[in-house]
């Protein structure tokens, strides 16, 4: 049965996420619990429509002028660093998952979150020169916070490239490309690990979610980028707040 009243929550969480890079897991995911349906119905689901619709976000971002994919370009080379990040920081977790206590890992993500979005305010104004260094290190933790916790990757990709002096808009269209290439791994994983994993949710995700795209593509080419630094530092910062206090909690 096709759940079409799944398709409105999906595309207003990758409205958000297309546009601020951040928030289509994090936001979905527990909804759908709440709903009642199981991790193995949610995750591949969310996986698949992250895959196609990171991969349309960043085909639009580049073709309306927030980002540019073409070949040798620097933010082609950025989103191809943080997607081989993806699987070294996954292998980290693996190793470091068993051992760490669960709200150690949600503290460390927390305040890590935190730095990112004070960082970003207190640099906006003066600007951040690029680093290839800075970028690297930040692509290995938000991968191993995606693999050892499920979250923490789109707030740490988009604000670290910002840290790492990548523009605002650069860093939504970049973080849309690796974070579909990095969803593409877990479809595969699924295929060969579960044949029989049910895939019923991803139609209705996957309508909402294509919707929204071309719109938040659009949205972010008409605000100015000090602006959508300005948004996208309160944000990380709230978002670090809010899973501070949780953490605590």
């Amino acid at each position: 049965m096709f759940a079409w009243y799944l398709a409105p929550l999906a595309l207003a969480a990758e409205y958000v996420d297309s546009t601020l890079g951040m928030g289509y897991g994090t936001s979905l995911t527990p909804i759908l619990l709440l709903l009642g349906y199981s991790p193995l119905q949610v995750v591949p689901a969310i996986l698949l429509s992250e895959l196609i619709t990171g991969l349309l976000a960043a085909g639009l971002h580049h073709g309306v002028g927030n980002v540019s994919f073409r070949r040798g370009s620097k933010d082609l080379r950025v989103a191809a660093v943080l997607s081989a990040m993806s699987v070294v920081g996954a292998l980290a977790a693996v190793f470091l998952a068993v051992s760490l206590p669960a709200r150690t890992v949600k503290l460390y993500i927390a305040v890590v979150v935190l730095v990112m979005g004070f960082l970003i305010l207190l640099k906006r104004k003066g600007g951040l020169s690029f680093s290839w260094g800075r970028l690297v290190g930040i692509g290995a933790v938000a991968s191993f916070n995606k693999g050892i916790s499920g979250g923490g990757y789109g707030p740490l990709v988009t604000a670290g490239q910002i840290v790492s002096g990548v523009g605002a808009k650069s860093a939504i269209g970049i973080t849309s490309l690796a974070e579909g290439l990095t969803c593409l791994v877990g479809v595969i994983t699924f295929l060969a690990l579960k044949p029989g994993t049910s895939w019923t949710l991803a139609p209705p995700l996957l309508l909402g979610a294509v919707l929204s795209v071309p719109l938040a593509a659009f949205t972010v080419k008409r605000l100015p980028e000090r602006s959508f630094t300005l948004v996208i530092g309160v944000v990380v910062l709230i978002l670090g707040g809010l899973s501070l206090f949780r953490a605590l909690s």
